[in-house]
């Protein structure tokens, strides 16, 4: 009996996590507990392992330094960074402002709200990466509209709580980071492996609203004319962005002589600074010559862009890393809040707590994944996975398959943070055996969690929308008229959808893994290297005669130089010298 369990001890050890973590212990605890028991029992179950235990109490000796590996990992400094920044943009109302203002530019057509809620959404993904914060400022502003013009409650519950899961695979993500360092690759390489993949799950987003609008008008009508608060101005939002295009294009011609290939992006920010200029001064002089919805959208678009640009930008362009990037976006977020009046020492405090909290706790839990690791790898644990992933039917699609329908079953009960540090680890040596990708197999993972988020009945996403939308009949605050709740089902009815979108995203991200290859730049094939090595020219003196050169191989020291002299020269006598393998003898 003995030696069943010891040899099994790495199965029953991973079952053994699973019962502390579905009796709702804490996850850092129930790792490092688990960790300990079960090294304990190791240690006095390693004789009759027939050698897959190695532990021994000596290796509790390396857990400081463990421990101190964690806490000196530069790259987990960008979590505290994109958390605080997110925060701070969260309380400076760049939310409600931007959702006013894409609300009015999409109202017009049927479904314009939805679309708003999921572009906004993908922009604060891009500056804010928290998903709590996405949902909630959303849920809060648009939620009431969406009622008081007719839509459908599932359709606006499902559009606000998928947009803002957006914020789990649009970098800066810290699900991104957190995976990044799982699986042992570079941050900047995740971040621009899971741009395009986001940006198709957004569109995805819109293509269902798109079919809504078709299918069911009356679930999603667009702004009635009294509601356009900003007016008509397409046009001289249109000329805008020709005249914008036309400036960048005259910079990028202009600085291309001194700058090189960095002058498209510097042309591009002049083209942008100069249009945001002039709509600030007209605005502010009441000049009137571009529209009050033209005014607008470049007055609070072009600075939450800017951000991304400054955080997204010099990260992908090689200037900075992504934990300095993230510091930038800190500081260019207490920027944006002090420029709408709204940076105060309430909100520096509250985003400097919110960042401690979710901080120590993703170090926690790493603390308690390296005790846990620990003793896994002592019994043999990721040679046990191995094992039983590799020989799965179906090769790496088998894998894939089956990992995917792992991780969207165990999502159910876990949150990411927890998928992360306790089956993410356990699934990077079989992928690397299969030749997989990690920076592909780490974006699949990333939208295979952003599942957790909306499943229900423990979806997080569902839980922010369900404290934040009204459960029974309330007054709008703007028509007055009587208008009826959202139900938790209505809630969890509308997000399934939205979860069946994101699975399929799961398979066309397994589909055409070109979508995140594209990080590695242009591949060479080593077949097509053809490698010239340049012809020896002879040498030829001052006068233009050329000198013949010797053969190799076929010495000729001592022979006399029947080269040609120049015109009006002497041939000088050649030098008798030893033939070569003539020994020369000294009298």
């Amino acid at each position: 009996m003995l030696e069943f369990i010891a040899i099994n001890m790495a199965p029953i050890m991973f079952g053994s996590l699973i019962v502390f973590l579905l009796l709702g212990y804490p996850v850092a605890f129930s790792l490092a507990a688990n960790g300990l028991l079960f090294f304990a029992i190791g240690v006095w179950l390693a004789p009759w392992s027939a050698g897959n235990i190695t532990l021994d109490w000596s290796l509790l000796g390396t857990m400081p330094q463990r421990v101190w590996g964690t806490m000196s990992n530069d790259t987990l400094l960008a979590i505290p960074f994109f958390t605080f920044m997110g925060i701070v943009l969260e309380r400076s109302g760049m939310a409600e402002d931007l959702l006013d203002t894409v609300g009015q530019l999409f109202g017009p057509i049927r479904g314009g709200l939805a679309y708003a809620v999921i572009i906004v959404g993908a922009l604060l993904a891009a500056t804010t990466g928290v998903v709590a914060a996405s949902v909630i400022a959303m849920g809060l502003i648009s939620l009431p509209i969406m009622l008081r013009y007719g839509y459908d409650r599932r359709v606006a519950s499902g559009v606000i709580a998928a947009s803002g899961t957006l914020a789990q695979i649009i970098p800066p993500s810290l699900v991104l980071i957190v995976l990044a360092d799982q699986l042992g690759r570079s941050v900047g390489d995740m971040y621009a492996g899971a741009f395009i993949p986001g940006l198709v799950l957004t569109g995805l987003y819109m293509v269902y609203v798109f079919a809504i609008s078709l299918w069911r008008p009356d679930w999603v009508p667009a702004l009635p004319p009294e509601a356009r608060t900003l007016g008509h101005g397409v046009t001289s939002l249109l000329l805008a962005l020709l005249a914008c295009i036309g400036i960048g294009y005259a910079a990028h011609v202009w600085l291309s002589p001194t700058q090189g290939a960095n002058a498209d992006i510097l042309g591009a920010t002049v083209g942008v600074l100069v249009i945001y200029a002039y709509a600030v001064i007209d605005k502010s002089l009441k000049l009137n010559s571009m529209s009050r919805l033209a005014q607008q959208v470049i007055i609070v678009l072009i600075p939450p862009l800017a951000l991304v640009f400054l955080v997204l930008g010099t990260i992908f362009l090689g200037i900075a890393t992504p934990t300095e990037g993230g510091a930038m976006g800190a500081l260019g977020a207490m920027v944006l809040a002090a420029m709408k009046g709204r940076l105060n020492y309430g909100v520096i405090t509250q985003a400097l707590a919110s960042t401690t909290r979710l901080s120590a706790f993703v170090i926690f839990i790493l603390l308690g994944a390296r005790m846990f690791s620990l003793t896994f790898y002592g019994v043999n644990g990721h040679v046990w996975v191995e094992h039983l992933l590799v020989s799965l039917p179906g090769g790496v699609t088998g894998f894939l398959i089956f990992v995917s329908v792992l991780v969207f079953l165990l999502a159910f009960f876990l949150d990411f943070f927890e998928l992360a540090f306790i089956i993410v680890p356990l699934l990077v040596a079989p992928a690397e055996a299969l030749g997989i990708d990690l920076i592909w197999f780490g974006v699949i993972l990333a939208v295979n969690m952003q599942t957790s988020f909306m499943h229900p009945p423990f979806g997080f996403a569902l839980f922010y929308l369900r404290s934040v939308a009204p459960r029974a009949p309330y007054a709008d605050k703007v028509t007055g008229a009587r208008l009826a709740g959202v139900s938790t089902g209505q809630i969890y009815w509308g997000a399934v959808p939205f979860v069946v979108i994101q699975v399929a995203m799961i398979g066309i991200t397994i589909a055409f893994p070109s979508m995140v290859m594209h990080y590695k730049g242009t591949v060479v094939d080593p077949a097509t290297i053809e490698i010239k090595v340049p012809t020896l020219q002879t040498l030829a003196p001052s006068g233009g005669t050329t000198l013949g050169a010797p053969k190799l191989g076929a010495p000729n020291l001592g022979a006399p130089d029947t080269t040609a002299p120049a015109e009006g020269g002497t041939v000088a006598p050649a030098l008798p010298g030893p033939k070569l393998g003539a020994p020369v003898i000294n009298p």
